[in-house]
This record gives structure tokens, C-alpha cells and sequence, in this order.
């Protein structure tokens, strides 16, 4: 699928790169429209642009591979919203696939992915996921000595028939300015081994030559809008592979992570893919270069700037309540179970009337879930168009940690997702039912009525 028109960058744009308004003023994305696809398929759902999604892999792709002289990996950090389709897409661009638990491994593999392009995170993993990445034969990027001392005894105790791909992730201890759960690189983190203790690890390493000690990885967290923090991040990542070669460990990966922010809202700017990713590759090869080191293979994870600006969430409008003086509360028949950002990290939004995109936006409201709960307010402030029952309202950029996170609080049911494409749409994720509620609800003996 080639897209047909000279591509922007998609992390700079706050709508799918294919959105429009049609005729009937109604908002139209990867050719269908909206208002259309609520109809045919319910509310909430997240509308996913296959054209978006694909473009943003390319650019990865296409500018690391243009401009580094190494070898190249370009990983989707699934956790931002790993289901069959997402990997399936991505590897079908030649990205490799970042997983964070068994269950995301478990998707990508059945997305059709291969094992070898498969890197496997998480500062905890179980026995039973470390035991499933060695079997499937994935890259496992060590978090901690607790799963170095497991790695090295299961390979003594197990024929694998090859040595487990292992890579080191470190503490950078570089700063950036983002939220402070999504910050990931300071050195108090749960995240990484503590850089002090690099040449422990190293000759740990040099002890266990039955893992392959493939390379070093760091990430310094999320939402990023400066270049900086990378570019300071590829010196300390050769410095490091540096003393692993004079260590006499030839490790051949650097993975610089993710973390390029995306456009939620106007005032968000963040730098453009193809710039960013071409920084990262000329510091990294010029800093190689004043070493004398042979080119490490370039790998990065970028999850939410792939598939962030590539999603809206459709909405129904319902209820309305005004405070005299104070607000206006609409009411949407989702919220915090199918979005946790805005509780969660205060993350602000971007909203459209999906049928009424022509309509003068003459009116601030708060968009307010219908969940149990105060907190549940996807957009304290939102200027739109007067809001009638029945409306479609339009969350801009909620393809990154929506889904991935979304929860059955109050019992709601998670909502359907669909691909769309030249006007097509395909159902990727069916909408829950009552049922799906309690299919894994046990009830006791003692409590099952008798009448």
C-alpha cells in the first residue's frame, strides 16, 4: 500500500494523514466516514488509518537505512497498542516488534512475526516468560541480575540448541522534559541496571559466554519533544560499547529507544521523523567514528509516534449539564475505561464533531466519560460546535496507550476497532459483550442459586 500523496510527518499532525470532510460535512478518515462507521459497527471505537500507520513506519525505515552506514532495526513498540493487526502491519513494513510481557510475544508471534525480530522488555519477568522467549528464541533485554542469574542457569539446564540472544539495558541518567511516569532514562527509575555497575556486568558477561551477548540498550522515556536528550544518549551507548569491545565482548546492537512525542494539540511541537531519526544516525556513526568502532547495529522503538496520530476514538454523544457560571458538562459514552490517559497522566486532547465539521465551534465544554468516577474528564476545556444528543464526537490521536490500556471499570465492555483503508473498513478488534464480562467469573458452589 502506497500512499498516494507526498507524505507529512504523521507525529506532527493531530488527525490521520487521509482525514477529511466530505460533502455532507461529516469527518471522513482512510475514505469512510465517520459518522457512517458508528453507525455500522457502535460506539465507542477506535478507527485506525492503515495509510497513517504505514507511513510512519516507512519514514523510520527508509531515513535510518538512508542515513547510517550500518545495519538497521527499526522495533514498533507494541505496548502502545499490541494486537494481531498492529504487529501484523508493522512487520509487513519490515519493522521488528518491541513486547513488554508473554502475552504481547504470544500476539506478535501469531501476528506472523519472526522470533529473531522479536526484542523482549520488562524490568520482572516471570520464569514462565523468560522460559517462553528462550523456547520461541527472541532477543531478551535483560532489566536486572536476577534475570541474568536465571538466563545463565537455564542455559546450563536446557538444550536450546543455540546461545539466547541477550542485551544489556542500562540507566542512562539523561533528563528530558516529559511526565514523570513516562520518564524512564534518570538514574532513580526502575528501569536498567545503574551504569556504575557496567563492568560487573561486563565481566559477568565475559563469565557466561553461553548467552550471546549481543549489545546494550537504553530508553529515556516518553512524549519527547527534544532531540537533545538522544543525541547525548548515543554518546553514552558508545562509550559503553567501547569498553565491551576492550572487554573482549563484541557486542554489534545499540538501541537508542523510543520515546519521539506526537501532536495532541496545536501548541505541540514535536521534531519531525525523518530529522530525528537522521540526527540519531549521523551522532551515532560520527561518534563511532572518532572511537575507531566498527558500526554497531542501529536499532530504535518507536511505538506511540507509529500508531498515536494514526487512531481517533468515535464517541455518541448523551447527556448534557450546565452549572451557571461555572461549566458545561457533556456526557460520552466512554471514558476513562476506554481512554486512562487523561486521569492518568493529565493528558490533554484534541476533539471534533465528526458530524458537524462545517459548524462554528461557539462553545467551551468538558467532555466527561460516564464512568463512576469525578476524574473521568477526557477534555476539561474543548471548544466545539453546540452539542445535541446523538452527535459523534471525535478524540483526535488515541492510538497509543488507549487500547493497550483500556479496562473493564464499572464493567463496561471494551469497545471494536477497525482498519480503514480506500474506504474500506475491516473489524481488527470485536466489541465486547455482557457475556465476554463474566466468561472468566467462577462462582462458588456455596453461592449459586437454589431457586
Amino acid at each position: 500500500m502506497t500512499p498516494a500523496f507526498a507524505p507529512l510527518s504523521p507525529n506532527q499532525q493531530i488527525l490521520p494523514l487521509t482525514a477529511e470532510t466530505n460533502s455532507r460535512g461529516h469527518l471522513v478518515i482512510g475514505g469512510c466516514d465517520v459518522v457512517e462507521l458508528v453507525a455500522q459497527f457502535g460506539s465507542p471505537l477506535y478507527i485506525l488509518d492503515e495509510i497513517t500507520f504505514r507511513t510512519a513506519c516507512r519514514q523510520y525505515v527508509d531515513t535510518f537505512q538512508h542515513s547510517y552506514g550500518g545495519d538497521t532495526l527499526v522495533l514498533y513498540a507494541s505496548k502502545a497498542w499490541n494486537s494481531l493487526a498492529t504487529c501484523a502491519l508493522a512487520h509487513s513494513e519490515g519493522l521488528g516488534i518491541d513486547v513488554a510481557s508473554g502475552g504481547e510475544l504470544y500476539t506478535a508471534l501469531a501476528a506472523g512475526v519472526p522470533a529473531s525480530k522479536i526484542y523482549f522488555h520488562g524490568n520482572n519477568k516471570s520464569p514462565q516468560e523468560l522460559l517462553y522467549a528462550l523456547e520461541v528464541n527472541c532477543t531478551i533485554v535483560a532489566d536486572n541480575w536476577l534475570e541474568l542469574e536465571r538466563l545463565a542457569a537455564y542455559a546450563e539446564e536446557h538444550d536450546l540448541g543455540m546461545p539466547p540472544r541477550v542485551m544489556l539495558r542500562l540507566t542512562p541518567g539523561i533528563e528530558c522534559h516529559t511526565h514523570e511516569y513516562i520518564r524512564t532514562g534518570h538514574l532513580d527509575s526502575k528501569f536498567g541496571f545503574d551504569p556504575q555497575q557496567f563492568p560487573e556486568l561486563l565481566r559477568f558477561a565475559r563469565a557466561h559466554p553461553e548467552l550471546d551477548w549481543v549489545g546494550i540498550h537504553a530508553h529515556i522515556g516518553s512524549q519527547i519533544f527534544e532531540q537533545q536528550p538522544h543525541l547525548d544518549l548515543c554518546i553514552v551507548l558508545v562509550e559503553w560499547l567501547q569498553a565491551a569491545r576492550e572487554a573482549m565482548l563484541p557486542m554489534r546492537e545499540l538501541n537508542v529507544g523510543g520515546g519521539l512525542g506526537i501532536r495532541y494539540v496545536e501548541t505541540d511541537n514535536p521534531p519531525a521523523i525523518a530529522p530525528w531519526s537522521k540526527a540519531i544516525s549521523h551522532h551515532l556513526s560520527h561518534a563511532c567514528g572518532d572511537r575507531n568502532l566498527a558500526l554497531p547495529k542501529l536499532i530504535c522503538e518507536p511505538g506511540r509516534s507509529i500508531v498515536g496520530p494514526a487512531a481517533v476514538t468515535a464517541y455518541t454523544v448523551g447527556s448534557r449539564k450546565t452549572i451557571p457560571g461555572l461549566r458545561t458538562y457533556i456526557a460520552v459514552d466512554g471514558g476513562m475505561s476506554d481512554n486512562p490517559r487523561p486521569i492518568t497522566y493529565q493528558a490533554q486532547y484534541t476533539a471534533l464533531c465528526a458530524n458537524r465539521m462545517t459548524a462554528a465551534a461557539t462553545d467551551t465544554v468538558c467532555i466527561a466519560g460516564k464512568h463512576c468516577e469525578s476524574g473521568d474528564i477526557l477534555l476539561p476545556a474543548a471548544t466545539l460546535p453546540p452539542l445535541q444528543p446523538n452527535d459523534i464526537l471525535v478524540i483526535a490521536s488515541t492510538g497509543a496507550y488507549n487500547y493497550s490500556m483500556a479496562s473493564n471499570y464499572n464493567r463496561l465492555t471494551r469497545p471494536a476497532a477497525v482498519l480503514v483503508c480506500e474506504g474500506e473498513a475491516n473489524l481488527i478488534l470485536q466489541r465486547e459483550t455482557y457475556a465476554d464480562l463474566t466468561a472468566h467469573d467462577v462462582l462458588p458452589l456455596r453461592l449459586t442459586p437454589t431457586t
